[in-house]
């Protein structure tokens, strides 16, 4: 398991526009799979993981662009072809602790359809599970732990959890082995109250 080259930094995204430019459905599903694509795509290609038709999917790729998220790219030789690109390939949301109210909306927004998405896709494989092979049906995994941790303790779990997962991620494995599959891992790492 090699990677092709290294990660590209992590873009945090605090603007309130581009925030609830990012906060539908089928612009997370176009950022996933753009962030997930090595080279360029079509508006066609996103449709298919966004749900929508292919000039839907151009209209929320246009507003993509317009935030500087997504480009343009150069052809592939046919003209009539227009091709996208992530311009943003790693990235969190932050607003910030002193964010106005109209900004912390925005965060929310967007958080919130994030945990929509990731909620239907733990709906959809508990509705799959029981016609998965045996090997994906018994190494899948929904849990929680309860943790008793400092801060210090908490950045460090956060640390190791991103080194173990980093040689997996999609964008950069080179040379994945054959039956490997797109998997979502949602790791959350909240106090509570």
């Amino acid at each position: 398991m090699t990677e092709a080259h290294p990660e590209p930094p992590r873009v945090t995204i605090s603007d309130p526009q581009t925030l609830r430019a990012l906060a539908h459905p089928a612009r997370l599903a176009i950022m996933e799979h753009l962030a997930t694509t090595e080279g360029v795509v079509t508006a066609t290609e996103c449709a298919e993981v966004a749900g929508l038709s292919p000039s839907a999917t151009s209209y929320h790729l246009r507003a993509l662009a317009r935030f500087g998220l997504v480009e343009a790219a150069p052809s592939r030789g046919d003209a009539r072809e227009r091709l996208w690109r992530s311009t943003v390939h790693s990235w969190t949301i932050d607003a910030g602790r002193a964010a106005d109210p109209s900004t912390r909306e925005a965060e929310q927004s967007l958080v919130e359809a994030f945990l929509a998405r990731e909620l239907e896709r733990s709906r959809d494989w508990l509705r799959r599970a029981p016609d998965e092979s045996e090997e994906w049906y018994r190494n899948s995994m929904l849990s929680e732990s309860l943790l008793l941790l400092t801060a210090e303790e908490l950045a460090e779990v956060n640390r190791a959890v991103a080194e173990v997962l980093r040689p997996y991620r999609k964008r950069g494995r080179t040379d994945p082995p054959p039956g490997a599959r797109r998997v979502a891992i949602q790791y959350k790492a909240l106090p509570l109250d």
